[in-house]
This record gives C-alpha cells, structure tokens and sequence, in this order.
C-alpha cells in the first residue's frame, strides 16, 4: 500500500497541481515534483481493504465455509446456545481472561457494550473520564450531558490533543475510571500494562478496548469493565459487542441501582439485586444473527491457526513496524502520535505534507486505482490519513 504503481503517482501529482487550492508552499511543492519523477515502485497491494472499521476479512475467508446448520434456528434452542457459549468460551480462552471473569455478547456493538455499562455502574462514586479522541470524547459527553451526572457526582475530565495522551497518573484509584485503551481515530493507546492503574483501586475502570483486543497486550487485573465488538481485529459483522466484567464489576451491579434512570430492556444486566447470568452462557438479551456469530467463530478458529492471541499481535506489530520504517524514510509523511510508546499498532493515523483539500484528492486518488480503500482521516480528527494494520491485513499489502 506504501507503494504505487507509477502512473498513480504522475496522476496524484497532476490533481495536486491543479487543484483549486493553490500549489502551495514550497515543501508541497518539492513534493509534487518528487512524485512526478520517481522512480517505478512495487505492485498493488492484492488486497487494497485498510477500513479500520468493519475491517479487512482475515486471509482465506469465505462465506461459503461457515456452518450454516443454525441458519434458520432459533438462537434459544439447543445449537443456538451452544454456538453463542462457544462463541464466548473460545473468546475467554484465546484472551487469557481470569476465570472468575464474566464474558457476555450483548446487542449494538462495541458502543451498546460500553453504554450499557456506564448506564448500569456509574453514579456509586466520583468519575475520571479520560479521552484524547471522538469515542472518548463522546463517553465523556453522554455521562455528563445524558446521564447528567453531574448532578449527583463529581466527573472530572482528563483530555489531550489528537496524537498525544492525557496525564492519565493524575486519576485516582477511589473513583471510577472511563477511558479508551486505544484511540482508534487519533493512533494513540494507552501505555502497555496500565501501570497507572492502582491493583488496590476502590473504583471501577471502564475500558472501551474495541481496536485493541487481540492486537494489544490486555492487563486484565487492570479492567473491570471490558467492551469491543468483532468487526475490528477479527474482521467480524457488526451489530454485537462482547462484555467482560471482572467480579468488582458484578458486585457494582448486584449493590448498586441508580436512582431515577430507567433503563431499556437491552440495558438490563442485573434483576433483583442478581446478575443476569444467562447472558454470559450464551441467552443473549435479544436476537442475535446467527450468521454473523457463525463468521466470529470462523473469524477466532483463524486466529488460533496464526498463533492466537500472540500470533495476532505480532502481525499487527509487524504491520505498524512496516508503516515506522517508511515514515523515518520518507519527510514528508509522519505519524499523528509522536511517541512510539502510545502508537496504536492497528488504527495508524498519519499526516501529510498537503493542505486538506490535496488529502482529500490523495485519498480518492488511492481509492480510484484501487491502491488503498477507506483511508481517509476521522472526519473529526486533524486532516490525515488512516491505515488499518490489525492482523487481517496481511504485511506485504502494507508494503
């Protein structure tokens, strides 16, 4: 993807050139002729898919390989649970997550997953909510803006700038805790093992892992609450999140009902001062597609193929390693988070040397010649350009 055919760089060059927007200064400039004389690259990537959301399917995949005896059945009989437990007990295994963790597929992806667990726990203590990019930004919005929580506890805000993280040692360990572990619109994650995370916390940490899981080292003794959904790493459908909660997290739920907060259907975890324990055995709150859970047990039965969970986290490491050497190569391109430690190694976030508007028509350019589809920045982040490099993309497209 980093490289492309020749005819593709004299035709980006030309709708720099003459765009409305004028040529510019002179490194856009400098690097308009630099594209207009170099010299032949690679070929195309044989796959040019790098959405960072639904992703890439992994190496192999096709539909017609998916079981399809549940298709048509009832997710409430026999089969239909066992796939859903099997679904769950593959993803607790392949994770490493504790046994006395609860692991739940809930409906409205990774964002039904994270609401649910905020409607449901927060308002017992003080709140820190950390963000540095729109989905942390939005946690911290719906808690204080529909959840108005505010009026009842403290909510303190920790926020940084696109490409740079918040001083997330400034949090405490006697209040609750909501943060991304990687910004999937800005490429900057949090430090590996969460070592400013107390393990003698009495507050909860709330953790929105969606482009993390299976492409970082999670630190479950560091997470109470765990959210994400299948179509990022494992290149799943949409539509269902996955809810993990250690056993701090039940006890929030089965102690704590908040006050004057209805909650839908879909929401409710808890009955009774108990846990809904059949969501986490597979009953799932309301129906599921059964195909789409058929294409996530495909989707793990390939991880465990590549090494598992490991095995994903080096292709993703390799990914982003091709991506680092290209940037210190070329000056023109550079990485939105400065800081290699916080460098998200899936959603890989990068400027240019070019106004907005040249982005923009970068951008479609790649799309046109199927070079690279769906690359282009989060439209709320500074004008950039976004690489998918979770494990289903395989390193030698992203060279």
């Amino acid at each position: 993807m980093l490289r492309f055919a020749p005819r593709v760089a004299t035709r980006a060059a030309a709708a720099f050139q003459s765009s409305h927007v004028a040529a510019g200064t002179a490194a856009t400039q400098a690097l308009t002729a630099r594209w207009m004389t170099a010299a032949a690259p690679g070929p195309k990537p044989a796959n040019p898919e790098f959405s960072s959301g639904p992703c890439k399917k992994h190496p192999g995949y096709n539909i017609s390989n998916l079981p399809t005896a549940v298709f048509g059945r009832s997710h409430r009989s026999k089969l239909g649970k066992e796939r859903l437990a099997l679904a769950i007990n593959e993803t607790k295994r392949m994770l490493g997550i504790p046994e006395d963790y609860l692991v739940g597929i809930v409906p409205a992806s990774d964002t039904g997953a994270y609401e649910m667990a905020m409607w449901n726990m927060l308002g017992a203590k003080d709140i820190d909510i950390c963000h540095w990019e729109s989905f942390g930004k939005g946690w911290f919005a719906d808690a204080v803006s529909h959840l108005n929580l505010r009026e009842t506890v403290e909510v303190t805000e920790h926020t940084a700038g696109y490409g740079e993280l918040p001083d997330l040692t400034a949090t405490s360990k006697d209040r609750d805790i909501c943060f991304t572990f990687n910004g999937t619109t800005s490429g900057v994650r949090v430090p590996d093992g969460c070592d400013w995370i107390a393990d003698d916390r009495t507050g909860l940490t709330l953790c929105d892992a969606t482009s993390a899981v299976f492409a970082m080292n999670m630190p479950w003794e560091k997470l109470d609450v765990t959210t994400y959904s299948w179509q990022k790493v494992l290149g799943g459908e949409g539509a269902h999140g996955m809810l993990i909660l250690s056993p701090r997290a039940v006890e929030r739920l089965e102690t704590y009902t908040p006050e004057n907060r209805p909650l839908p259907k879909i929401f409710r975890l808890a009955k009774k001062g108990k846990i809904e324990a059949g969501i986490f055995k597979g009953a799932t709150i309301n129906t599921p597609s059964m195909m789409a859970v058929e294409d996530y047990i495909d989707a793990l039965a390939w991880a465990e193929s590549v090494g598992g969970n490991d095995g994903l986290i080096k292709i993703s490491n390799n990914n982003l390693a091709v991506v680092e050497k290209f940037v210190a190569e070329n000056e023109w391109i550079d990485f939105l988070a400065k800081d290699p430690a916080v460098r998200s190694n899936t959603s890989v976030c990068l400027t240019l040397d070019l106004s907005p508007e040249q982005i923009k028509a970068f951008v479609a350019l790649l799309e046109k010649e199927n070079v690279a589809l769906d690359i282009g920045g989060y439209r709320d982040a500074p004008p950039s350009i976004r690489i998918w490099c979770g494990a289903t993309v395989e390193t030698a497209d992203v060279e």
